[in-house]
């Protein structure tokens, strides 16, 4: 892989991995364009890399707030930030049995064509198309935010939610946060929760993994990922993910969800086309 080509999709991650646009998926279409050829467990260790860099921006934009919860979790505080934690460990669980379990089944999604990535765009888009309305008046204007805030039965289902979203195409943002608006969640909350609960899952799996694609040098001539594409990428995913993360944030407390669903369905046609 070229460096250009790790630059471009590192963007591509910094952007989607927060916009309910599925970043797997638009990197798979990105992957089509630029004519990137790699095996599937390579593609699955790149993409890795980039939701790393995604998931520390993350952890830099809402550092304030996952200063307080790591400070009362591992000091066993017993406090909201506490049991804040808890609930995101509990929704890492469905995540969890799907990479154990199903992991093979998964990787065979990826590096695959872009049938899959068109038709899981299209349900992205009509969850999000199902969330928007159901937080609406009658009228159209948004329900005043008087939702509630994430409860333990919550963080399960929309951790299921994250679970199913591991497919390409399937935005994990858009899906979790989706059904915690339609569970009755308070808009900002679930935002806040579905970038903070794919940390666990995402550094885990990272570091699992590095000490793999870091001991195993590519070989020349092999479809591979070298050490400067992975540095170029991973920068690129980690900047752009800072800008992206406010911005979804306050999207989300806006309402503006509608106008992903119309760009997935346009770019789900689009993949489906493609073949």
């Amino acid at each position: 892989m070229e460096w250009l080509d790790a630059l471009i999709l590192g963007i591509v991650q910094g952007l989607a991995e927060y916009l309910p646009i599925s970043s797997s998926g638009h990197l798979e279409i990105f992957r089509e364009i630029l004519g990137i050829d790699l095996p599937s467990d390579k593609v699955l260790q790149f993409d890795l890399i980039l939701h790393a860099a995604t998931v520390m921006s993350t952890i830099v934009v809402l550092w304030p707030m996952f200063k307080k919860l790591c400070v009362s979790f591992f000091t066993f505080r017993r406090d909201s930030e506490f049991y804040y934690v808890c609930k995101i460990l509990l929704s890492c669980i469905p995540v969890a049995v799907v990479g154990f379990c199903f992991k093979d089944f998964v990787e065979s999604f990826f590096g695959g064509g872009l049938t899959i990535v068109g038709a899981c765009l299209i349900a992205t888009a009509l969850l999000l198309s199902f969330a928007h309305f159901t937080g609406r008046n009658g009228d159209g204007s948004i329900k005043s935010d008087n939702g509630r805030d994430i409860s333990w039965l919550d963080a399960f289902v929309i951790g299921c939610s994250q679970a199913i979203a591991v497919l390409p195409g399937l935005s994990r943002s858009g899906t979790t946060i989706a059904t915690g608006i339609l569970l009755g969640d308070k808009r900002d909350k679930v935002a806040s929760f579905s970038f903070l609960m794919v940390i666990i899952p995402i550094l885990g799996e990272a570091l699992l993994d590095v000490k793999d694609i870091i001991s195993t040098p590519a070989a020349q001539g092999d479809n591979s990922v070298g050490a400067t594409a992975l540095i170029i990428g991973f920068m690129a995913s980690f900047i752009v993910g800072c800008c992206a993360c406010k911005w979804m944030i306050n999207l989300v407390k806006k309402g503006k969800l509608i106008w992903f669903a119309v760009y997935c369905v346009i770019m789900g046609v689009v993949c489906l086309l493609w073949q």
